[in-house]
């Protein structure tokens, strides 16, 4: 069994004021994604500027943060936001959905591709590969945090977290840190190195975020307001991750002309 490493999930405290390790994880991967997008509109013949770069970011953040806590308050845990709606804007206190923030971001990819006379699969396809550094960065924030822990196992991997009870369980967090992060960032690098039709690279995005995160869901803990909502043994990640496999196949297998 491994032991987990306590760390203070306040970063730094003066007076009032404190920043959290998941709030400057969240800076840390938004911070990577202007950097990995900036490499790749220099590159000859990418048909982006710097200056659409910075304001695709910028539109890029406000849809993943409106996208994911909208996306968490609707897809798990409803019934809480619908008698306490003014906690919805309490985004402080936690509560984000990766799959709301995928939405947020493809209705400002659309809505910023339209702007520049960019289709949303052609936007698609720049940032695809600018979003797993940032799901690494805040999958060691959930780890930091000690939240969103895996099943109860007896894997010389598995840890007790402070805040699940006594026994050992899967660091699920850090399972998605290496695939949905690491393992799909250089998937997704390499893939684009070469010209592919057009939503293809989107498309791989799509299917290798929801394939890996189908996989670890059989090692994270369920969401105890939910449990498991389908079959008795799918969790809801899991039923999202369907219709974003569904479509990343789709958009892989469509013939269309190399971008």
């Amino acid at each position: 069994m491994l032991e987990f490493p306590v760390i203070d999930p306040v970063a730094l405290q003066i007076g009032p004021l404190s920043a959290r390790w998941y709030g400057i994880m969240y800076a840390v991967g938004f911070s990577l994604a202007w950097f990995l997008a900036r490499r790749r509109a220099a590159k000859p013949g990418s048909g982006w500027t710097a200056m659409q770069v910075d304001d695709l970011i910028t539109w890029g953040v406000l849809g993943v943060v409106l996208g994911g806590r909208l996306g968490y308050v609707l897809f798990y845990d409803l019934s809480y936001y619908l008698s306490n709606p003014l906690e919805s804007l309490s985004i402080w206190r936690g509560g984000m959905s990766f799959h709301g923030g995928v939405a947020g971001v493809i209705l400002v990819a659309w809505l910023y591709g339209r702007s520049i006379g960019k289709s949303l699969l052609e936007v698609g396809d720049f940032i695809a590969p600018l979003v797993p550094p940032g799901l690494l960065a805040g999958r060691l924030g959930n780890f930091i945090n000690g939240e969103l822990w895996g099943r109860v196992t007896d894997s010389p991997l598995g840890m007790v977290f402070p805040t699940g009870g006594p026994l050992p369980r899967h660091p699920s967090q850090l399972y998605e840190a290496a695939l949905e992060g690491l393992a799909l960032f250089v998937i997704l690098w390499a893939y684009s190195a070469r010209p592919r039709a057009r939503g293809a690279v989107g498309g791989l995005f799509l299917l290798g975020y929801g394939v890996f995160r189908f996989v670890v869901e059989f090692f994270r803990q369920p969401d105890v307001q939910l449990g498991f909502v389908a079959f008795d043994w799918m969790s809801m990640g899991q039923v999202l991750c369907l219709p974003m496999i569904g479509l990343g196949l789709l958009l892989m297998l469509r013939k269309a002309p190399a971008a």
